[in-house]
């Protein structure tokens, strides 16, 4: 664990030194290509918590371990985090290019519809005592609310809309993005593991607390 700390702190730092002060302005957006390294990074990032969400919901749905509802609700939870990043940095490059903060085109619409849904995956966890009943139903809305991403991903393509469709990257640019991509990975799978600790110390706390196993 105190590994993986120090691997994300440090291509963290990496990203950000890259973003800031190796990458060029691209040629068109000029400074507010700098939004793009973080956008595109936290991006892809809720889109692996949100499978990881799906894939570990199918598990409990097929097992009824709890582990398997401990490793959704952890990555949910860091999906959440980094699908507000992505809203964030599109909102702070829209009032840049566009001048408003927000446009409702489909790209954007469907990112907050996903948001929506998984912060609503958040509050049905929270909201439900009975831990069999809980882990289905959140592993059901977890599965549906992933099934909103390939609509995100393909939004521009389907319904035409503002969202660029893609920007010229010369060759540092694209260092600092894939510098930024990796950084968010290693930033997830940090999370991720915390997330995933903290339930496990609930989870003990309960046992203690109430007696029993966890299945």
């Amino acid at each position: 664990m105190r590994t993986l700390g120090w691997w994300t702190y440090g291509m963290v730092a990496l990203a950000l030194l890259l973003a800031f002060l190796y990458a060029p302005p691209e040629a068109v957006m000029g400074e507010t290509v700098r939004f793009l390294y973080f956008h595109v990074g936290s991006a892809w990032i809720a889109f692996l918590a949100f499978g990881v969400t799906a894939l570990a919901s199918i598990l409990f749905l097929w097992q009824r371990r709890f582990l398997y509802d401990h490793w959704a609700a952890a990555s949910a939870e860091v999906g959440v985090l980094f699908t507000s990043i992505t809203l964030l940095t599109g909102m702070f490059w829209a009032r840049s290019v566009w001048n408003v903060w927000w446009r409702w085109e489909p790209r954007l619409t469907s990112t907050l519809i996903l948001w929506f849904i998984f912060v609503a995956y958040l509050l049905v966890r929270s909201a439900i005592e009975d831990r069999q009943r809980r882990g289905g139903v959140a592993a059901v809305v977890g599965l549906v609310g992933f099934a909103n991403v390939p609509l995100v991903y393909l939004a521009s393509r389907l319904w035409g809309g503002f969202h660029p469709a893609g920007a010229h990257l010369e060759g540092r640019m694209v260092v600092a993005l894939l510098a930024s991509v990796l950084a968010f990975t290693f930033l997830y799978g940090y999370l991720f593991t915390l997330a995933l600790r903290v339930r496990r110390l609930e989870e003990r706390a309960n046992q203690l607390y109430w007696g029993g196993d966890d299945p």
